[in-house]
């Protein structure tokens, strides 16, 4: 049929599929009937297993025929309300009571539906599979089919482990074949986590595998699980399991589902190694005896004891060899053929003997150790011998090697590591016989190959630097011609011109008529100590240069500040105003400070009244409180006020001295006014006593002086009345390590407050009061308004 046939199309209209829509709905139903019958004749066929086993275990049970049990089989189900299939499992179950019986038997039996089996009828499925397939292909793509694709998983792999540590890909589904190709083989030492499971002996789950960091096959994207696969006790592959998306935290129901499928997995791994792994009464155990035989240290040949649940219980002591010593000093009847928690019970505790033979016959991984503890009871006293220990797996047997460490041996390689340490070199020289022995430590000292002569010592005096021959000499003749014990010390020329600092001690072998037998002695490098006291003499000439340096300049810092701050000052009497002044500087000459203070009757006839405080010590603080004292001084004369004062007085300590840092409180008093302009530069305010009550002035904006290049300061007023002092200080007076700063102003206000007499003794009653620990320069400057003071001229 053309485009002409059809009007419409023709024309150019769409075609009417009204007339088509029956048809495509009735082929939907067809494909949704169709894929429903396969859903249902793929969980026939998976059940077809279990059915006839359950039908076997009907037969023998009620002695019927197969026609009476599968008629017996579809009763019971419909009595039940379950269907034939789970009724099998059911069967399966109870006739075989093993661990995936106790598996099923937690998971919820009731949640088939027509198209998805319960866990129950998956697991049995998959047992059914694994009796019948031939090979672990077969079975990895039963597993991943059965029980792990209704989990979410979207491949699996089947490692085998093998003897020497690796990793062999067995079986696998839902990988790719060339990346399963390339992880046909897993060498030893690659940290996988089928490699992390065989080590740990558990389940390894990991979350997000790019994350952790861990290569294994399939994408990296998402989820894994190794799970062992064991029998007997025995490791004997993998079952790894990948997930899309990164893993959650599964149910125990999941992890015990996984479990049972990691021990069906376990049986064609068993059945691959069959023809390697042998009882111990085989011939191959028998070569292994051969080789225990041919050794040389004690050795075992142990072979699994089981239980009664096929679990690995203990070892059986299959062979001793012929150099086998028994610690506990029993007879080789004794021990051979006795359990090995039984002949050496302590092995489970001490050094961790049996834990690690269980590891290696698990793991297949050999293990060696230079060095353990092995201890055994000998009439209930515990006998410990240090001992190098050798586990490895060969089939189904394990050799035990032990090689108890000799006492004499010990002890030698000790001396060696001495020697080796206190750079030492022993030696010995038979006078008779003119042998000459060295040890290592001497040929390395001499600079010498270790095949090369040694020298004597009757030619030392021409290896010896020229200014030390004298003391080689006096050293030979005590020695050689007094038979005397030496020692001297001196300078070795090395062949190739090196220099080193050796003291060597020799004593001589006399025979019982005094004739020399032999010289024994040993050489020692004392080089690096020998440049160690240089450099510490070197060391000592700088320390004392410096301390002379800081001793005077700690003197010059003192002498300066003494010459401009004297610790009294006579009292000032001006207009009805009393000024006194206490400096007490620091006891230790190194703490020298920058505590300054200045009182000065100005040509306006008001009054400069100032302290302060350079941040640090020495000279550098004592030159600058000169600097800032002088400039203030300098600065009160342009009639500026405190504000304006401290303004330029920061340009003076960041600008024109190196970077110094000060605090300081500059006040003018107006004796006309009685008032008390003043200013603070990141100092404590002055204190008022009035009325035997003791205050502190409220803090006023002002940052420390030098901090930043430019600033300004407020000011404030005080009216002063009769007989008010004011208290100007510095941080000396008060400041202890173990208080808060307010709390130490505190004791300042209360011990001003509770003081009555003259000014001047006042201010000694401060000092003499004052509790502070710091260390530091204490300077306090105080003025006293006379009693009904009037200004001059009223």
């Amino acid at each position: 049929m053309t485009d002409t046939d059809n009007p419409g199309v023709a024309a150019g209209r769409a075609p009417d599929l009204s007339a088509s829509e029956p048809a495509v709905h009735r082929l939907a139903a067809t494909v949704e009937r169709l894929r429903k019958q396969i859903q249902q004749a793929q969980a026939t066929a998976d059940g077809r297993a279990l059915i006839e086993m359950a039908k076997g275990i009907l037969i023998e049970r009620l002695s019927c025929g197969p026609a009476h049990a599968a008629h017996q089989l579809d009763a019971l189900a419909g009595q039940a309300g379950i269907t034939p299939v789970e009724l099998a499992a059911d069967l399966v179950d109870q006739a075989a009571q093993d661990h995936v019986s106790a598996t099923v038997a937690q998971f919820l039996l009731r949640t088939s539906t027509l198209g998805e089996p319960s866990p129950a009828v998956r697991l049995r499925t998959v047992e059914s599979a694994v009796l019948a397939a031939g090979d672990t292909q077969r079975v990895a793509e039963s597993v991943f089919e059965h029980a792990l694709t209704p989990l979410g998983a979207t491949a699996v792999a089947i490692w085998s482990a093998d003897t020497d540590g690796s990793l062999s890909l067995v079986g696998f589904a839902g990988i790719d074949p060339h990346e399963a190709e390339r992880w046909r083989h897993v060498p030893p030492g690659v940290a996988t986590p089928a490699r992390q499971a065989l080590i740990d002996r558990r389940t390894v789950w990991v979350a997000d595998l790019q994350r952790s960091g861990l290569p294994s096959i399939g994408d990296r994207n998402g989820g894994r699980a190794a799970i062992p696969a064991g029998a007997g006790g025995k490791l004997l592959g993998v079952l790894e399991v990948c997930w899309p998306q990164p893993l959650e935290p599964q149910s125990p129901r999941v992890q015990r589902q996984l479990e049972a499928l990691a021990e069906l997995c376990a049986h064609p791994l068993e059945a691959d190694l069959a023809g390697l792994v042998r009882r111990p009464d085989q011939p191959e155990t028998t070569d292994l005896i051969r080789l225990a035989d041919g050794l040389f240290d004690p050795a075992l040949v142990l072979s699994p004891h089981l239980d009664d649940n096929g679990s690995l219980a203990d070892f059986r002591i299959h062979h001793l060899n012929t150099c086998f010593i028994d610690p506990a000093g029993r007879p080789r009847g004794l021990v051979l053929g006795a359990l090995l928690l039984e002949a050496y019970p302590m092995s489970a505790v001490e050094g961790r003997l049996f834990e690690r033979a269980e590891h290696v016959f698990a793991t297949g991984e050999t293990y060696r150790a230079d060095r353990v503890t092995l201890t055994e009871m000998v009439d209930q006293i515990p006998l410990t011998v240090s001992a190098a220990l050798s586990i490895i797996r060969h089939g189904d047997a394990l050799l035990m090697i032990w090689r108890v460490e000799d006492e004499t041996a010990r002890l030698a390689t000790l001396l060696q590591h001495a020697q080796r340490l206190g750079r030492v070199g022993g030696f010995e020289e038979n006078e008779t016989s003119g042998e000459i022995t060295w040890s290592s430590q001497l040929f390395a000292l001499y600079g010498l190959g270790s095949t090369a002569d040694p020298i004597p010592l009757a030619r030392l005096p021409h290896h010896t630097h020229h200014d030390d021959t004298d003391a080689v000499e006096t050293f030979l003749r005590t020695l050689l011609h007094y038979h005397r014990p030496a020692s001297t010390t001196f300078r070795l020329i090395r062949p190739d011109g090196g220099v080193r600092h050796v003291r060597i001690v020799a004593e001589p072998v006399l025979d019982a008529a005094g004739q020399l037998l032999a010289i024994r002695g040993a050489y020692q490098d004392i080089s690096a100590q020998h440049w160690t006291e240089v450099a510490l003499a070197a060391t000592r000439d700088r320390l004392v240069d410096t301390e002379q340096h800081a001793a005077e300049q700690s003197q010059l810092a003192r002498q300066l500040q003494q010459a401009i701050m004297p610790a009294e000052q006579p009292a000032i009497e001006a207009f009805g105003l009393s000024i006194a002044v206490r400096y007490q500087p620091a006891e230790q000459d190194h703490l020298v400070g920058g505590d300054w203070y200045d009182a000065l009757v100005l040509p306006t006839k008001e009054i400069l009244i100032s302290v302060g405080d350079i941040a640090g010590h020495g000279i550098k603080a004592a030159t600058g409180m000169v600097v800032l004292r002088n400039a203030l001084r300098g600065l009160a004369a342009t009639g500026a006020g405190p504000g304006q004062m401290l303004t330029w007085l920061n340009v003076v300590a960041h600008h024109l001295t190196e970077n110094i840092l000060a605090t300081a409180v500059v006040g003018l008093y107006d004796p006309h006014t009685r008032v008390l302009r003043w200013a603070r530069a990141g100092h404590p305010p002055p204190v008022l006593v009035r009325a035997s009550r003791a205050t502190s002035l409220p803090e006023i904006k002002g940052m420390i002086l030098g901090a930043v290049a430019e600033a300004t300061y407020d000011e404030a007023e005080l009216q002063l009345q009769p007989d008010d002092t004011l208290l100007l200080y510095t941080d000396g007076l008060i400041e202890r390590r173990d208080r808060l700063l307010d709390d130490c102003v505190q004791h300042l206000l209360t011990t001003s407050a509770a003081f009555s007499g003259s000014l001047v003794n006042r201010l000694d009653d401060l000092l003499h009061s004052s509790d502070a620990d710091t260390d530091d320069d204490t300077c306090v400057v105080g003025i006293q308004v006379g009693p009904g003071q009037a200004a001059p001229g009223t």
